[in-house]
């Protein structure tokens, strides 16, 4: 199976519900896709770097899923450029050091969210 991250920013003026319908929208196109969700990470408002829209604030999130289809991602990005709600959106594909990466990191958030 191939191993893919997506980090996708929401515009800010949208509810906690908004929010979460948006998240879950994306997390049933994968589930209908036969994508296995490994992980998700919602990060919370942040500054973008530079406007975008005409906005500098945006909701971000991040899925990582593995695939043996690689349509999913065409797929998966075409319906981020039809939702509007969508401002920005980036898949990779996470090569072996990438996923030992992407660990490492769900692994250190796990033991600090323990030991809080």
């Amino acid at each position: 199976m191939t191993h893919y991250e997506t980090v996708f920013i929401l515009t800010p003026v949208l509810s906690d519900a908004q929010v979460e319908e948006a998240v879950k929208k994306v997390e049933d196109f994968l589930a209908e896709s036969n994508a296995e969700i490994v992980a998700k990470e919602n990060w919370g408002l942040k500054k973008l770097a530079y406007p975008i829209q005409n906005k500098r604030n945006g909701f971000y999130h991040l899925l990582e899923f593995k695939t043996d289809n690689n349509e999913v991602v065409a797929g998966l990005e075409l319906m981020y450029k039809r939702d509007e709600r969508i401002i920005r959106y980036l898949t990779v594909k996470l090569d072996k050091h990438g996923i030992d990466w992407a660990e490492k990191r769900r692994t250190k958030q796990k033991s600090q969210k323990s030991n809080a």
